[in-house]
C-alpha cells in the first residue's frame, strides 16, 4: 500500500515556510542575514532600510528585531533606529581567536617554505589587528604580538585589506586615523597611499618596505571571500625579504590564501 502524507495541509505549509533553503530554520537564517545587513550598513539602520535591502515584509523584520533586542544582539536607539548590540562583542572576540587557530596550519606552511615569520591580520574598524602568528626559526626574525593593533597606512596587511575599498572610503579612514610617520619611509599623504593601493591592485600583493620599522620588509595578500576582511603576510629582515624573494613568495602566498579561504568557508556540515 503506497504511503501518503497524512499531515494537516495547514501544518505542512507551516513546516515548509519555517524551513530555510539550506534545510535549516528559516527564522534563524533571516535573523543572521539582518545582522549582516546591519553590519554592512555601518551598524545602525531603520526597519524600512532593512525591508528595502532584504525584501522581507516589515512585520517579519519587526518580529525578528524584537527577538534580537531581547537577546542583547541588537539595541533600539532613542531615534527608533536599531544598532548592533554589545553582546555581539563577546561572539566577535571568540570568533577572532578561532580564526587565528584555523589560520595557523596555513601560516606554518608559509614559514616552512619561506623561512620567514607569517601573520594573519583583520581590519577591525579603522585599525589592523593581528590575530595569528607563526614565527620564523631564524635567530634574527620579526615578532608581532597577537592582538597588537596598528594603523593601516604603514603596513603591508593594511594595504592589502584596504585595496578593495573605494577611494572615498579610504580617505575617510585616513581622516579619522591620521597618517603619522613610523619611519622616514612611511607614506604620509592620502594621495600617496591611494597610489600605493592602485599598485596593490595591479600586482596582486602589498608591501611594507621599511615603512613600519627600518630594516624590515613585509609582503601581504588578502584572503579572498573571507567572512571578514583578512590578510596574511610574511615579514623578515630587508636583506632576506628582497625583490627576488618577493617574486618567489607571492605565488605561494596566493595559494595559501586560497586554501585558507576554503577552510574558512567550510561550515563543517555533514550529511545525515
Amino acid at each position: 500500500m503506497p504511503s501518503s502524507d497524512r499531515r494537516n495541509p495547514a501544518t505542512a505549509a507551516s513546516t515548509s515556510a519555517s524551513t530555510g533553503q539550506s534545510g535549516g530554520v528559516q527564522s534563524l537564517e533571516r535573523a543572521f542575514d539582518l545582522l549582516e545587513r546591519m553590519a554592512d550598513a555601518g551598524g545602525e539602520v531603520g526597519l524600512s532600510e532593512l525591508s528595502g535591502t532584504s525584501g522581507l515584509p516589515l512585520p517579519t523584520i519587526h518580529r525578528l528585531m524584537r527577538t534580537l533586542v531581547a537577546c542583547g544582539y541588537v539595541r533600539q536607539q532613542p531615534n527608533r533606529r536599531y544598532a548592533l548590540g554589545p553582546r555581539l562583542i563577546r561572539l566577535g572576540e571568540s570568533s577572532s581567536r578561532l580564526l587565528g587557530t584555523w589560520a595557523r596550519p596555513h601560516l606554518a606552511r608559509l614559514v616552512e617554505e619561506t623561512g620567514e615569520t607569517a601573520n594573519m591580520a583583520l581590519l577591525d574598524g579603522d585599525e589592523v589587528v593581528y590575530v595569528a602568528q607563526v614565527p620564523s626559526r631564524h635567530s634574527m626574525r620579526m615578532f608581532t604580538e597577537v592582538g597588537r593593533r596598528v594603523l593601516p597606512h604603514s603596513t603591508g596587511v593594511g594595504k592589502a585589506l584596504l585595496a578593495g575599498s573605494s577611494p572615498d572610503e579610504v580617505r575617510a579612514v585616513l581622516a579619522r586615523t591620521g597618517m603619522p610617520a613610523a619611519t622616514e619611509r612611511t607614506i604620509t599623504t592620502p594621495e600617496g597611499f591611494l597610489a600605493a593601493l592602485e599598485h596593490v591592485r595591479e600586482v596582486g600583493y602589498a608591501t611594507d618596505d621599511n615603512e613600519q620599522e627600518l630594516g624590515v620588509r613585509c609582503i601581504a595578500v588578502s584572503v579572498p571571500d573571507s567572512p571578514t576582511a583578512a590578510a596574511i603576510s610574511i615579514s623578515g629582515p630587508a636583506g632576506r625579504v628582497t625583490e627576488a624573494a618577493t617574486d618567489k613568495f607571492v605565488p605561494l602566498m596566493h595559494e595559501v590564501a586560497e586554501q585558507l579561504s576554503k577552510a574558512l568557508a567550510s561550515n563543517g556540515a555533514t550529511g545525515g
